[in-house]
């Protein structure tokens, strides 16, 4: 068929990329009708069809078309998965993080006030041997597969891994003394530090509405205490390092996956093995702190281990404490690390108005008030980011 059949090209021109070479090749020698097929479900979207279709192409392209025209129905579906990827990856991505952690919140303060349990690093070590176990499992069973640990990706992921423990104890004892809502605004400061963070480790600037959003969250998490009717300096304390570490752990991680990847002896390093890494790697440095604490001889005694309901909370914490790992090094390996700070903001919203609701937390107009003002500055710093 003649590339000056009009009716046929102009189709075609509104289906290729910028150059026109493409199309010419394509529709050289074969039928330009089954390119036109192909492209409109393209256009529509539809995965199935389009998988159909491709294989059509391919048998044809063995007896009728040249090796160049499959070669273009290949790219073509491939950029349109590709697309389709690149708009869903950061939605679902961030959809499991906001779920995982706001309800692993819950869970922990459930267990560490309401059981009135003390031993947050020993929650912490349950939590994460939890993780371990089922990811060995999975991937015994084939669901799974992991890179293989060596002694050269250990020494590059421990830094990490270092923070992520301080990260998780830290949040632990912050949550015991302090309550969900002000946690929730208190940790508007962890964007903050990331903003700075990006600029002198990835020289990424931040424009005006962004630090004024950020101004906000100080006022907010200012006035937050000082009209906390539950105010407790050890909790807030805790929560101070828990910001520094949040935000060192976003900035440190994201840099060091591409050290780490040159570390392994496939190249590449997945989000499974990299939740994994962190899980392991926290287990031994969990039992140092807790010989260190004396959390043991605690655990030992305490009457409220002997209660089902207990372990109950606890496990579920720690299925959750997989999926947040797993969910927050996959949303941040699809964003960045401010991004994986900002949506962590906007997440606060429904853990506030719950915490506030399930733990009958006493909250005056003046504390009510600067909480939700801290709310909307999470969304205000969320839309600056997107400007």
């Amino acid at each position: 068929m003649s590339l000056d059949y009009r009716p046929e090209y102009d189709d075609i021109e509104e289906a290729k990329s910028p150059n026109t070479s493409v199309a010419a090749i394509a529709v050289k020698n074969a039928d330009a009708s089954v390119y036109k097929i192909i492209h409109g479900y393209l256009k529509q979207k539809n995965n199935s069809i389009i998988k159909v279709a491709a294989n059509v192409a391919r048998k044809a392209a063995s007896n009728k078309l040249s090796r160049k025209t499959s070669d273009v129905f290949d790219s073509l579906i491939q950029k349109q998965q590709s697309k389709w990827g690149n708009k869903t990856g950061p939605l679902l991505s961030g959809f499991a993080y906001c779920v995982a952690s706001c309800s692993m919140i819950l869970l922990n303060k459930v267990v560490l006030s309401s059981y009135n349990f003390n031993a947050g690093i020993s929650l912490m070590l349950f939590q994460n041997l939890i993780s371990v176990i089922i990811l060995l499992v999975l991937e015994l069973f084939g669901v799974i597969s992991t890179e293989k640990l060596s002694w050269k990706l250990i020494k590059v992921w421990i830094p990490v891994n270092l923070i992520f423990v301080g990260m998780l104890v830290t949040g632990m004892y912050s949550l015991k003394y302090i309550n969900v809502a002000m946690v929730t605004i208190l940790k508007n400061m962890t964007n903050i530090l990331t903003a700075v963070g990006e600029i002198y480790i990835f020289r990424k600037g931040q424009n005006k509405k962004v630090w004024a959003a950020l101004c906000l969250m100080v006022i907010s998490a200012v006035c937050g205490g000082i009209t906390d009717l539950s105010f407790h300096p050890v909790g807030y304390m805790w929560q101070f390092f828990n910001c520094f570490l949040t935000a060192g752990y976003s900035l440190t991680l994201r840099r060091v996956m591409d050290i780490a990847k040159q570390s392994t002896k496939s190249g590449s390093l997945n989000e499974v093995s990299m939740v994994l890494l962190n899980n392991a790697l926290s287990i031994p440095f969990a039992l140092v702190l807790i010989v260190i604490f004396n959390e043991w001889q605690y655990v030992y005694e305490v009457e409220v281990i002997r209660d089902p309901m207990f372990w109950v909370f606890a496990t579920a914490s720690g299925l959750l404490g997989l999926a947040i790992s797993f969910s927050s090094v996959w949303f941040l390996h699809r964003t960045g690390p401010t991004t994986y700070s900002l949506v962590g903001s906007l997440n606060k919203i429904p853990i506030s108005v719950a915490g506030i609701l399930l733990f009958n937390v006493p909250v005056s107009v003046e504390n009510l008030f600067s909480i939700i003002f801290g709310l909307f500055a999470g969304i205000f710093f969320a839309k600056a980011k997107m400007s």
